[in-house]
């Protein structure tokens, strides 16, 4: 403890009175203390990886499904450290080999990122990056915000969106080469989980929607995902998420969209902020997990904003970022001794991730002005004592000239002169499999979102028994007309503007689609298709039950032909009005623009149906043409009125009638056709295919391109650019 007491005394000393980095004394003191002789020098790459011997073995247990891994790949010189840190815990030994999984290196020289800006492409978020990765390994990507970590993890993994120019070469087992599908997953910061399934559930479709074969195949595989990320204890859990629905904390939910990529057993996992909103524990249960993952032989590689120490002591490589620029890129503890040669030694008492962030974070220059009084009178806030951007000079000269930079290059000279196996695709669903399996699906969670499904249903028969006990006892005489019109146009378009309700249930799907087609698990053509078959049922049972209130209440015509036209008119309504409301959703995304713009939209249908006024005396431009003509109040209602009204008469007196069309024609158009109300009926049917048709072209050629850009730019304040 005496000698303890003594490094610290004299690190504190020198770091106090030292004013460059010339003048700082490199220290050996780690974030934990170390038996004599296990200081590392800088990295050494020796040892190039020999392809065919990177496949790592994998026993399994005899009474199970889950994957152990039986020996840990080959990583040069990582078995030399002696961290102190928490270990990756011992997986079970046993004696039986069944298969080998083959890892798959990476490796990228100098690797530029440029984003289109004010000038055309003159934002370079990533400069000159060089590095590797091998199998077995994890590599993180550390850096501050907006220093460009997502970015180059974007890159490596091919999912740049259009608005960025990538230079450089990126290599895949020596071959340049794009990721085939199956053979990478990719984990967004932030994905989108189905709350109404459990774990299992939702593992088992999504390994539906990415792998062929048969259904009874994909069992093996959702367990081993579930046995890799330790979720065993959850399987049979609802995701939940929802305040109504409690489920999964965020660590648990977190694991789950990192199993959802497992199911296709893939080389390599790129991640984004795996320790995204997760409290110290959750975090390094998560690193622990993925440590076992990776000592399975799968290549992770992942971007951090920021670590504790034990998190910190699980990491194989780091690379960190500034401003786009690698300060350095290496082993863990080989980064720790950088930045003590470079004249910033880490405190015995700080994290390494502080220090290294405290270091090149250029806005700790701000808030140091800010406190610059109080320091004054507490001491320094960092052991940092000099200007961030001349500290990152500092760093990215050092590197530039030491060992570490060298041995990277040597490394990836190894790993590109020889080529390895290829990445073979996995293959994948057929559509008419996902169609089916996102039916099922849909089914499955509208039967138990409750909220969104079928308390929409109780409200929809309320209203009908409101507006039906509010227009009953009508009877059948001329008198009832213009009363009953009012009826039917309150039902048809209070009814449609109640879909309202199931804004969040649309927007909901619209980011699960989003998510699964950003890794080529679904399409539009068939999410659009799942989603209608899923729909039809439930907007069927909708209609059926309000029509037979509505009509018996309002006392229709009794013939149960009229009957069935006035649940088909109104069940087409519903169907255009879904289309509709997913049209404006996709449109906007946000469910504030979109409840408003759905509401509006249906106003300014309803004033132009033809009812607050005559369609004949509407201004002709824009009321006329093209709003009635948009407007599916305007089929709908002419279709039920000619359905109830053509071919009847009322007496005028004793000795003369008048037919229902000549009592309409003042109130209401119509036509005398008897096969006019088929013709409504089938443009109802020919605009929900045009809706779904109009959503098929955004969700395909616009959405997930505009999303891309989004992310890349409006959510540059979180950690896009980090």
């Amino acid at each position: 403890m005496e000698e303890i007491q003594s490094q610290s005394d004299n690190y504190r000393s020198s770091s106090s009175s030292a004013s460059s980095p010339a003048s700082r004394v490199p220290s050996s003191n780690f974030f934990y203390l170390r038996k004599p002789g296990a200081f590392r020098q800088p990295i050494s790459f020796e040892d190039s990886p020999v392809w065919d011997e990177t496949d790592i073995e994998v026993k399994v247990d005899e009474g199970g499904d889950s994957i152990h891994a039986a020996t840990t790949p080959p990583s040069p010189s990582l078995s030399k450290i002696n961290s102190g840190s928490l270990p990756s815990p011992r997986l079970p030994e046993e004696t039986v080999v069944t298969r080998r999984i083959s890892g798959a290196s990476i490796a990228w020289k100098d690797l530029t990122v440029t984003i289109k800006g004010k000038r055309k492409y003159s934002d370079k978020v990533v400069k000159s990056s060089h590095g590797c990765t091998l199998p077995g390994t994890m590599t993180v990507i550390m850096g501050p915000a907006k220093s460009g970590k997502s970015t180059l993890l974007r890159a490596l993994a091919g999912r740049l969106p259009d608005s960025a120019r990538m230079y450089g070469e990126v290599f895949v087992n020596g071959t340049k080469m794009h990721m085939p599908y199956g053979s990478y997953g990719y984990v967004d910061r932030e994905t989108t989980l189905i709350g109404s399934l459990t774990v299992r559930e939702f593992l088992y479709y999504s390994a539906l929607l990415q792998l062929p074969g048969f259904f009874c195949q994909k069992r093996s595989v959702v367990e081993d995902a579930i046995d890799a990320m330790s979720l065993g204890d959850y399987a049979n859990n609802l995701i939940g998420g929802h305040c109504y629905m409690k489920g999964l904390r965020s660590g648990e939910r977190r694991r789950v969209s990192i199993a959802r990529e497992l199911v296709m057993g893939p080389h390599i996992l790129f991640i984004d902020e795996p320790l995204y909103r997760l409290d110290s524990v959750s975090a390094l249960l998560m690193m622990v997990t993925l440590k076992k993952l990776a000592n399975s032989g799968c290549t992770l590689i992942f971007t951090i904003y920021q670590s504790s120490t034990e998190v910190f002591g699980l990491f194989d490589r780091i690379c960190l970022l500034s401003n786009g620029k690698t300060l350095f890129f290496g082993e863990t503890l080989a980064c720790l001794q950088h930045f003590s040669n470079a004249g910033f030694p880490c405190p015995i008492m700080q994290s390494p991730s502080d220090h290294f962030l405290r270091a090149i974070n250029t806005e700790f220059d701000r808030i140091i002005a800010m406190c610059k009084s109080w320091q004054d009178d507490h001491g320094d806030l960092s052991s940092v004592s000099m200007d961030t951007a001349v500290a990152i000079r500092t760093l990215e000269e050092t590197y530039r000239s030491s060992a570490d930079a060298a041995a990277v290059e040597s490394m990836i000279m190894k790993l590109t002169e020889k080529e390895g196996p290829y990445l073979k695709s996995k293959g994948m669903a057929g559509n008419a499999t996902r169609v089916a399996v996102l039916t099922w699906r849909s089914l499955l969670v509208m039967s138990r979102e409750w909220r969104y499904y079928w308390l929409r249903l109780i409200l929809y028969m309320l209203l009908a028994v409101c507006i039906g006990t509010v227009f009953s006892g009508l009877g059948h005489s001329l008198s009832s007309v213009m009363t009953r019109v009012a009826a039917i146009f309150v039902f048809v378009s209070f009814t449609s503007l109640l879909g309202v309700a199931s804004v969040p249930a649309h927007l909901k799907e619209i980011k699960i689609y989003t998510c699964e087609e950003s890794n080529q698990h679904s399409g539009a053509f068939v999410f659009l298709l799942g989603q209608l078959f899923a729909s039809i049922p439930f907007l069927f049972l909708i209609s059926i039950s309000s029509s037979l209130v509505f009509y018996f209440l309002i006392g229709l015509r009794n013939e149960f032909s009229l009957l069935m036209y006035f649940v088909l008119n109104f069940f087409a309504c519903l169907l255009v009005n879904e289309g509709l409301l997913l049209l404006v959703a996709s449109i906007w995304q946000n469910i504030f623009w979109t409840i408003l713009s759905f509401v509006s939209i249906h106003v300014i249908m309803m004033l132009s149906a033809g009812f607050f006024r005559i369609r004949s005396a509407l201004p002709g431009p824009v009321w006329m043409y093209p709003m009635s003509y948009i407007a599916f109040y305007t089929y709908s209602i002419q279709g039920l009125l000619e359905n109830e009204y053509v071919g009847t008469s009322f007496a005028v007196g004793q000795v003369r009638n008048i037919s229902g069309y000549e009592a309409l024609e003042n109130i209401y158009e119509i036509s005398d056709d008897k096969n006019a109300k088929w013709k409504n009926l089938l443009v109802l049917f020919l605009m929900a295919v045009a809706y779904k048709v109009v959503v098929f072209i955004l969700l395909k050629f616009c959405i997930w391109k505009n999303l891309s850009v989004r992310k890349l730019f409006l959510c540059n304040q979180n950690s896009l650019n980090r």
